[in-house]
């Protein structure tokens, strides 16, 4: 391929046409020359032609894959997994492929046994809200987000170009990271948050509903996401994930521990530490 990608005279296929494929489409509306929506549920290809988010949508993806110069793929984990060993009986011409799943080790490794005409690299844009679908789909969403790359030894400076041109488009932050890398950290910084949050909900009284204020609701949130979105990502990241586990498990049994002693001077200590860490992380 030659070295020269220009995201303006380019024709982006986004396959699933979700919070993120969909929000990435209203991102990148007009700045190509022309987005495909690849959809398997038709409702959702209705709305995204009748809203105009796309120019082109199909529930089958040879109408509209062996047209394009990048693909992207934006749907749940395990649907990624499944349809990278598909691309090549839809699209015959060398082309771009990038996906946005928030776990990459599996991702990557899937990709790389893909034929040479194909120029791989993985993706995570760190950001997204519980309700999901197209009609919550948001073009600032990707807005000051963080968006992870995870290239191949393989990924060519023409496909680093692309993704640099689409994350500047759409205005977030780029950085690089080796697939276990990001594993590791986003077990800690996305998985563990959403576990955490489901265990509260699970911990408190329904009949408390009416006593909930936004200090519950703000911690709860994850919780809203719905289970299909998240389970291809606990699967697939497994063991970092029970790593992060066991670490809040020790913090939290160090909580219980001053608090079933009447140790208020270690209570003390941990909570300060705690707002120390999250003033540092959070500045």
């Amino acid at each position: 391929m030659e070295d020269g990608f220009k995201l303006r005279d380019s024709k982006i296929a986004i396959i699933g046409l979700g919070l993120m494929g969909g929000s990435l489409a209203l991102a990148l509306k007009g700045k190509c020359a022309a987005i495909y929506g690849i959809d398997s549920h038709p409702a959702t290809i209705e709305l995204a032609l009748a809203k105009g988010i796309v120019d082109q949508a199909d529930t089958n993806p040879v109408e509209l894959l062996p047209h394009a110069d990048l693909v992207i793929l934006a749907t749940p984990v395990p649907a990624i997994l499944s349809f990278i060993p598909k691309l090549p009986s839809f699209i015959q011409n060398p082309c771009i492929v990038l996906d946005l799943g928030s776990t990459k080790r599996n991702i990557v490794q899937t990709m790389s046994t893909m034929p040479e005409r194909f120029d791989v690299l993985g993706g995570h844009p760190v950001c997204g809200k519980e309700k999901l679908g197209l009609e919550n789909a948001d073009s600032d969403i990707y807005r000051n987000a963080l968006f992870i790359v995870t290239p191949l030894e393989r990924t060519s400076l023409r496909a680093k170009s692309a993704i640099k041109q689409i994350i500047s488009a759409i205005g977030a932050h780029l950085m690089e990271m080796n697939p276990e890398d990001h594993d590791r950290s986003l077990a800690f910084t996305s998985h563990l948050p959403f576990l955490i949050s489901s265990a509260l909900v699970q911990s408190v009284p329904q009949e408390l509903s009416e006593l909930i204020g936004p200090g519950f609701r703000s911690t709860s949130r994850l919780a809203g996401t719905p289970s299909q979105m998240m389970m291809g990502v606990l699967q697939s990241n497994r063991a970092n994930i029970l790593l992060a586990v066991r670490k809040f498990q020790e913090e939290l049994a160090s909580i219980e521990v001053a608090l079933s002693t009447k140790n208020d001077s270690l209570l003390e200590t941990i909570l300060n530490s705690a707002q120390v860490h999250y003033q540092s992380m959070t500045h």
